[in-house]
């Protein structure tokens, strides 16, 4: 096990790395832009060091002030978190030269599975169903011609990065020529890569992921899967597990899919695979997410599996200690991703000071969150302010908490999507489970807005 561990990340995350590590009993340092200086997970940390400006180019996006930091206080190992260098093959490829551990898949494993439109052949190869796509896009007259033959509508997708950056949907010829050079554009902003390619866009569909999780000796468990359908612009705003759209004969046959095509493949460490489901049931693979997920405690609720210090456990070369059969998941879980952002308001992001927070409580109910009174949200980053996840027994029962500590969770000072969210629980397309990923993008935010602020 690691003696000490840089965490490379801020916010809810780098709270919630610091805390596996002091359950591990391991040491932890937490980075910190200037911005971030009063974080809390800067402000609870045994040791914090300053990486550089607000500007993540030059902080949290910048390998070299990253490596120093490390070497500089004596860590061994680097947590990347999610987001920023997580998925940077690079990165943790110069973590290792300096004699460090990369937290996360080796740097050849996030080479080989670096690429979307590569990943997807290369577990269509292991048996896993793909959704029609285009190789990776020339220039515009290709485009067209590829889209010619997947059938419109289709999907513009950067083959690098995640969280819907530079992704947009076409369903005409005249749509495809005008996003092609904006998604280049918003993917080299992004991700430092601007190569793009099509997928086939499913209306009315599901997005559904499976978590696992595959060590160096070639141990491999799934721990279920999360149904992500709740979204606005491909960016996810609640989660939860199981997915209410799935039999349990259906969500067996794709967990078991998914694990054994991932670890086929050479994975390691925690990952995620990600899924559309059609009207009919099939389900499409369509991306890996070479990281721990933002939506990862609803899981950790059902199974009882710290998914953290599991992770921490993969990348110190130690055997995930639990077979497949040691995984059981109970009851229903549910996240909201509270954001400050104003959803009246074409979900314009918010910054500014915390005047008050108060946090729900309660059987069931857990709130991931680096916020307190007082708090000046910064302007530099995005606009997750915490996590509230909520468990019952069955979902009705988790519905029912989850509007509870939805009313009593306080955030003043800032504009959130609080009451958004309870306009979603209330309404009935939810509460039946048919929720697909197009609702709020097809029939606006309004409604929900108007119904939350009842």
């Amino acid at each position: 096990m690691f003696a000490k561990i840089l965490i490379a990340n801020r916010g809810e995350i780098a709270l919630r790395i610091l805390r596996a590590c002091r359950t591990l009993g391991v040491g932890a340092v937490v980075a910190y832009s200037e911005a971030d200086r009063e974080s809390l997970a800067a402000q609870l940390a045994d040791e914090a060091i300053c990486i550089g400006p607000a500007d993540a180019r030059h902080s949290y996006l910048s390998a070299s002030a990253i490596v120093s930091a490390a070497v500089v206080t004596g860590c061994d190992a680097i947590h990347p978190g999610y987001g920023f260098l997580s998925e940077d093959e690079g990165f943790a490829d110069v973590v290792r030269a300096h004699g460090l551990t990369f937290v996360g898949p080796p740097a050849e494993v996030l080479e080989r599975f670096a690429s979307k439109e590569g990943t997807r052949r290369l577990l269509g190869a292991q048996g896993l169903p793909t959704i029609p796509g285009s190789g990776m896009l020339r220039d515009e007259a290709h485009a067209l011609e590829e889209a010619e033959r997947i059938g419109y509508p289709v999907l513009v997708k950067p083959s690098a990065g995640g969280g819907g950056k530079g992704m947009r949907l076409c369903r005409t010829p005249r749509e495809l020529e005008s996003s092609l050079k904006v998604s280049r554009s918003e993917a080299m902003a992004g991700f430092g890569d601007d190569s793009l390619y099509l997928e086939k866009f499913l209306d009315d569909s599901r997005h559904v992921e499976v978590q696992v999780a595959v060590d160096r000796f070639g141990n491999a468990i799934h721990m279920g899967e999360r149904d992500c359908s709740v979204q606005r612009r491909h960016q996810k705003l609640l989660e939860e597990t199981p997915s209410p759209s799935l039999s349990d004969a259906a969500r067996q046959e794709l967990c078991d899919r998914a694990v054994k095509a991932v670890a086929g493949a050479g994975y390691e460490n925690l990952g995620t695979l990600e899924f559309l489901v059609d009207g009919k049931g099939d389900a499409y693979f369509i991306e890996i997410n070479c990281r721990i997920q933002v939506e990862h405690p609803i899981t950790e609720l059902c199974t009882g599996i710290d998914m953290v210090a599991l992770q921490i456990k993969i990348a110190a070369g130690e055997p995930i200690g639990m077979t497949q059969a040691d995984v059981v998941s109970r009851g229903h879980a549910i996240e909201f991703r509270i954001l400050a952002e104003d959803p009246a308001n074409d979900f314009r992001p918010q910054a500014g000071q915390v005047d008050a927070y108060l946090a729900p409580g309660g059987p069931g109910v857990r709130m991931d969150s680096h916020l307190y009174p007082g708090y000046d949200i910064p302007s530099y980053y995005d606009s997750l302010l915490g996590k509230l996840c909520v468990w019952g027994p069955d979902r009705a029962q988790a519905i029912a908490r989850a509007d509870a500590a939805l009313r009593e969770l306080l955030v003043d000072g800032v504009i959130t999507n609080i009451e958004l969210h309870r306009a979603i629980l209330a309404n009935q397309v939810f509460i039946d489970g048919k929720v697909t990923t197009g609702l709020l993008d097809r029939v606006g935010s309004a409604p929900f807005v108007a119904a939350g602020n009842r």
